[in-house]
């Protein structure tokens, strides 16, 4: 894809309803398409940013403004504000599986790993695909040296997203760490 093309699509893109955006947006299946067709990462990370976009958009106005107060909340560090939006957030919206996704990251950030385990598992029975959720199963799993599980929940985010340089570094590092060396 040439810049000409990612710009027609991120221009089609955004200027599509986002009446039914989050991971059951129509526009998903397109743009999956697109992500594996890329040739590399330069191809591949307009069409990322654009599923993320959709995935954090939602229909309700009060669950967009929770979501954008929760990714503020983390960008400025505030894990434990977030956590509670974003709890706010999937009590209000349970079937939002970027929600879920959020609170699994912070639970990550926080420690806490069994949490962000648990609302990685909801993330993906909502949105399969979520290559995020994949990739950070694959963090939770490494951070207890639990290795052929992480090296496959990251051979599974590439399958969905195969132009993911540090997921393809982290499944390197287990490799070389289970043939003897140290990661």
């Amino acid at each position: 894809m040439n810049l000409l093309d990612a710009c027609v699509l991120s221009a089609l893109l955004l200027s599509a309803s986002a009446v039914h955006a989050d991971q059951n947006d129509a526009r998903l299946e397109d743009l999956f398409e697109r992500l594996q067709n890329a040739n590399n990462l330069t191809e591949a990370a307009p069409v990322e940013e654009l599923i993320w976009q959709v995935w954090t958009e939602h229909a309700d106005s009060s669950a967009n403004r929770l979501m954008l107060t929760g990714i503020e909340q983390m960008s400025a560090n505030a894990l434990p504000a977030a956590l509670d939006t974003f709890k706010r957030l999937i009590a209000d919206q349970p079937d939002f599986a970027e929600a879920w996704n959020k609170r699994a990251t912070i639970h990550f950030l926080m420690g806490n790993y069994e949490a962000s385990e648990a609302d990685i598992v909801k993330t993906l029975q909502l949105e399969p695909f979520h290559f995020g959720a994949l990739s950070g199963r694959g963090l939770v799993l490494l951070s207890q040296q639990q290795f052929e599980e992480a090296r496959n929940a990251f051979s599974r985010a590439l399958e969905v997203h195969p132009n993911m340089p540090s997921v393809r570094n982290n499944i390197d590092e287990i490799n070389r760490y289970l043939r003897g060396s140290t990661i």
